[in-house]
């Protein structure tokens, strides 16, 4: 018997190991379309997603260093500013016996600084300042001839001792309409402003020269001496709307301030802004009181009619309010107009500065 059931479990266990080997099945052309179509509903929207994260991350991004670079440009204006004696208005009536330029750094005209036969530049804050000349100055004529000769590291009553001084310097913020598109990019399209700044000045004078007509050290070499020869030698600062500069085309390269300022055709400035802003100022004429006008103190590009880069000039208290507005979506896109519900990608700056008090103030 147990021989028997040996016998067919041997049978059965060898039947089992010569069939047939099982064949697995794999997935159809349906399945696989079915899987493809169900991976593209989940993935596409995810894609998408991730997508507008980078983009938005990127407007951000853009949006926090125009941000960055209008408060930097504001803030030096303001350093620039706290040194000036005497800032330019728009006020027409101040004409008379101005000169005019060639090219390129703001002469007076009708009261305003233009820069003729160039569309291009807009003068929006001009202003003289106080600019210091270290180490300049000798103390001893005989020691030490000229400021090319100072030695910082001089010991008083040895040659080489001198000091500091001060010369008289007009400074011109102007907006530049630059159509180069080689710093503005994307490119094509309309390019933003730029903001650039002038600077001309007088020449370190030589307490020790006997000719009242060249009191300069015009023999030193040192760039500091001379005056720059669009100076004009008889500006008088009490008399700051006369003879303001020379009429010669050989005016310093600008520097640029801070670029993707604002061209959009935002609606023009309306109501008091600057009066409000500045106290509502007021000029005396005689026995009469009177409240100096938005238009006098006001200056912008009333021309191309942008409001990006403004200043409110209170000349009478040496006071100026400046204004700057960038383009952040201009570094994305080449049509980037200012738009009201997108004005956060177009920063505002404004800071209002009291400059030192100048001659008969």
């Amino acid at each position: 018997m147990k021989t028997l059931l040996r016998l067919l479990l041997k049978s059965q266990h060898q039947r089992n190991r010569s069939g047939p080997a099982q064949t697995e099945k794999g997935m159809t052309l349906v399945e696989l379309l079915v899987g493809a179509i169900m991976a593209f509903l989940i993935i596409t929207p995810m894609l998408g997603f991730v997508v507008d994260m980078l983009n938005t991350d990127r407007r951000e991004q853009v949006k926090s260093n125009t941000e960055q670079d209008i408060q930097a440009a504001v803030d030096f204006i303001a350093q620039d500013l706290s040194q000036a004696i005497y800032i330019y208005d728009n006020n027409p009536a101040t004409t008379s016996t101005a000169t005019t330029t060639a090219t390129g750094i703001p002469a007076l005209l009708a009261g305003q600084f233009i820069p003729p036969a160039d569309t291009t530049q807009t003068p929006i804050l001009v202003f003289w300042k106080r600019r210091q000349i270290k180490n300049a100055v000798p103390v001893n004529a005989t020691l030490t001839p000229k400021p090319s000769n100072c030695n910082p590291a001089a010991l008083p009553g040895t040659a080489g001792e001198c000091n500091d001084t001060y010369v008289l310097s007009l400074v011109a913020y102007y907006q530049l309409k630059d159509q180069q598109n080689t710093w503005c990019q994307p490119s094509g399209g309309i390019c933003p402003t730029r903001i650039a700044r002038y600077e001309i000045r007088d020449g370190v004078k030589n307490p020790s020269s006997s000719d009242p007509a060249n009191p300069y050290y015009t023999v030193d070499p040192k760039e500091a001496a001379a005056p720059h020869e669009a100076f004009n030698k008889e500006f008088d600062i009490s008399k700051p709307t006369e003879k303001v500069t020379l009429g010669t085309a050989k005016f310093i390269n600008p520097e640029v301030l801070v670029n993707y300022i604002d061209h959009g055709t935002k609606p023009e400035l309306t109501g008091n802004e600057c009066r409000t802003a500045l106290g509502n100022p007021t000029t005396q004429t005689g026995i009469k009181t009177s409240f100096i006008s938005e238009d006098t103190l006001k200056v912008t590009d009333r021309k191309n009619n942008i409001t990006s880069f403004y200043a409110c000039v209170d000349t009478e208290r040496n006071v100026a309010r400046v204004t700057i507005r960038g383009n952040s979506l201009r570094r994305l896109q080449t049509d980037a107009d200012y738009d009201a519900n997108k004005s956060a990608y177009f920063p505002t700056a404004t800071v209002q500065v009291q400059g030192l008090g100048g001659l008969g103030k």
